[in-house]
């Protein structure tokens, strides 16, 4: 790299680059970066048409694993788990149709936040409205399972004028009847619990209204509480504090931070809520505890060099997945307080990016700064596949995304679904 020139590996030369003087210069060191992974994306893309697949380890495929599985070489675990590595490596990208009641709204705003619920039948999704704020709605995910792909979505015209920073679904009266939405209202946030019956083609006249809303300080992100010691609770991540809300009772509880508090998610089978934070700190609360002066009341703590993203505890709950604003993916034991494993490849500075653990089928998934959603074995941290997007890389069009072997409930179909833009695809199963 020389000072005042760049390199043209086209041809093979240097080129001086020419000042600005205020005049407009083509030849800036962020064109040439994003002129050469516009022509890596595009041509990722055309191996990806051209079905040129590699395994995802060398000597692995379905003979293989089959004979070692029938000598009893494998484990029944091990053996599901590797499939799925095979798979995830033959997924194909597919576009789906989006089918809506009013026929002006699909397909016509920018796809900025989905969310699945936990039997992966239902997404809920943010759009970027053009004059300014959000949309909300619900996609209904049963007709994935036929060759049509097409699926329904329901909107609620009635919040499209709030800004959301996060959202989660929220199990209230049933699984998954509600959603917590967090974001600016206008100059202080706002938190809201939104039944989602909202959402539906019935009778508008039968909708209920909103269960719980109050205005609060920015918000950055949100948590569920599914631990029966801590019913009915919700969590807020706010600048420096946390705030722990009794939806029933109206009952709040705060917790003061030194930095901003940018993810959170509760343990199921401890009364636990665990924060990650702009400083790059990770820690524990029980919630059920009064006392809360000074910072004797954080029971784990881990540290990033970064701050963190996102965290998602694994289904024992002796272990936490992090990532941080340096690309980098750790997964902490969290009886030792000690990072075990790293996940390579990840791209990020400054977004708020989230985790996708799929501990059954043994996968990690995370979608990148720079547009490319890649798929990690959880087991070994073994890289399995990068995927491109199918738009150009750009800040506002970076995928958003949910896998599941089950897209569509119990009798669902596996796959990825991949919202960017104003499209929405499906990447299947082979």
């Amino acid at each position: 790299e020389l000072p005042g020139f760049y390199y043209d590996s086209e041809k093979n030369r240097y080129f001086r680059l020419l000042p600005g003087h205020n005049n407009y210069n083509p030849l800036t060191k962020e064109s040439i970066q994003y002129k050469a992974m516009e022509c890596k994306r595009l041509r990722l893309l055309e191996e990806e048409e051209k079905q040129k697949k590699k395994t995802t380890r060398a000597g692995l495929n379905s003979s293989v694993l089959f004979q070692k599985r029938q000598l009893g070489l494998l484990s029944s675990t091990s053996y599901c788990r590797l499939v799925h590595e095979l798979k995830v490596n033959c997924m194909q990208r597919r576009k789906i149709e989006i089918h809506s009641p009013d026929s002006s709204v699909a397909g016509t705003n920018n796809f900025k936040i989905i969310v699945a619920d936990v039997a992966c039948e239902r997404i809920f999704t943010v759009n970027d409205v053009e004059h300014g704020g959000c949309k909300y709605g619900i996609i209904n995910l049963s007709g994935l399972g036929k060759e049509s792909l097409t699926v329904e979505m329901y909107d609620n015209l009635y919040f499209t004028n709030r800004k959301v920073n996060s959202v989660c679904w929220a199990s209230l009266t049933h699984p998954d009847s509600h959603l917590c939405l967090m974001g600016i209202a206008e100059t202080p946030g706002c938190a809201s619990l939104l039944p989602a019956s909202l959402f539906s083609s019935t009778n508008p006249g039968d909708r209920p209204g909103m269960l719980c809303s109050f205005k609060i300080s920015t918000a950055w992100s949100c948590a569920w509480c599914l631990n029966p010691q801590a019913d009915n609770c919700f969590s807020t991540g706010l600048t420096r504090r946390v705030l722990v809300t009794n939806v029933v009772t109206g009952h709040r509880q705060t917790f003061g931070t030194s930095s901003d508090v940018l993810a959170q998610q509760f343990a199921t089978q401890t009364p636990m809520l665990y924060n990650g934070c702009r400083s790059g700190e990770i820690f524990s609360i029980d919630v059920r505890q009064r006392n809360r002066k000074g910072q004797s009341w954080k029971a784990i703590r881990l540290f990033h060099d970064s701050a963190v993203t996102s965290i998602r505890l694994l289904e024992a709950e002796h272990y936490l997945m992090a990532a941080d604003m340096a690309g980098k993916i750790k997964l902490w034991d969290l009886r030792t307080a000690k990072c075990v494993k790293q996940y390579k490849g990840h791209h990020n500075e400054y977004a708020v990016l989230p985790l996708h653990v799929n501990e059954e089928e043994g996968l990690l998934t995370a979608v990148g700064q720079d547009c490319y959603t890649r798929i990690w074995s959880l087991q070994d941290a073994h890289l399995l596949r990068t995927i491109p997007s199918p738009h150009p890389a750009s800040k506002d069009a970076i995928p958003s995304v949910v896998f599941s072997s089950r897209l569509g409930g119990r009798q669902g179909v596996p796959g990825l679904l991949m919202a960017v833009k104003q499209d929405l695809y499906h990447f299947s199963y082979n």
